[in-house]
């Protein structure tokens, strides 16, 4: 059973305080993870009162979970742009080519949300005890929601000839790990940032790696 400290009725109530215990939050989470974090130590990042917290959230898992997926859809949006920036023109040109400058792209924005990332880092060193409805939002608001973006693109290469894909959402994860997912672990989710050479060397292979696997015969 929750425990709260005071009235409920600011839920729908002063949207700064609410967007100032979400930033606090995220901070938080990021440092400490979901264990450690404690809604004494949110509320002095914060500099708001625990009461104002619970006037808001009921526990901390709730405010987990709202502060997971605000983070993932602004990751999400994000990464979107990305795609239609640098893979639709690959759509529309049918130049592979073009794969290695959105590739770069991609991999250097796995360094542009150090907050996010080291906040996926303890989702997956902590996901037993995580709330799993906060893991459900996740996956939604920015992994499946980018995944099926990025798959759409793929289908449309594979339509034309380009790429072998039957399944384009196992071909966009697999370009998400080979480009992005390396970069993410090599600088500790952008805690130690890397190189623009050492980031573009590493999206080189990795795209070269997924056009090996399904560039389409001639």
């Amino acid at each position: 059973m929750s425990v709260t400290t005071g009235p409920t009725v600011g839920r729908a109530g002063r949207p700064e305080k609410r967007r100032a215990i979400v930033r606090g939050a995220r901070r938080v989470f990021a440092l400490e993870g979901y264990s450690r974090a404690s809604i004494e130590r949110i509320a002095a990042d914060a500099e708001v009162s625990t009461r104002t917290i619970y006037n808001h959230f009921s526990d901390k898992a709730e405010l987990f979970t709202t502060v997971i997926e605000d983070s993932a859809t602004a990751v999400a949006e994000a990464q979107e742009g990305l795609i239609r920036e640098y893979l639709d023109p690959v759509v529309e040109s049918g130049d592979l080519d073009g794969l290695v400058r959105f590739g770069r792209r991609w991999a250097a924005s796995a360094q542009d949300a150090e907050e996010h990332f080291a906040l996926m880092g303890h989702v997956s060193a902590e996901a037993h005890f995580i709330p799993p409805e906060a893991i459900r939002v996740w996956q939604q608001a920015g992994p499946s929601r980018v995944e099926q973006e990025m798959s759409t693109r793929f289908a449309r290469l594979a339509e034309l000839g380009l790429i072998h894909a039957p399944d384009p959402h196992r071909a966009a994860a697999h370009f998400m790990l080979l480009v992005g997912s390396a970069v993410a672990q090599d600088s500790l989710n952008g805690a130690v940032p890397l190189p623009k050479a050492e980031v573009d060397q590493i999206a080189d292979a990795g795209v070269e790696a997924f056009l090996r696997a399904y560039r389409a015969e001639d």
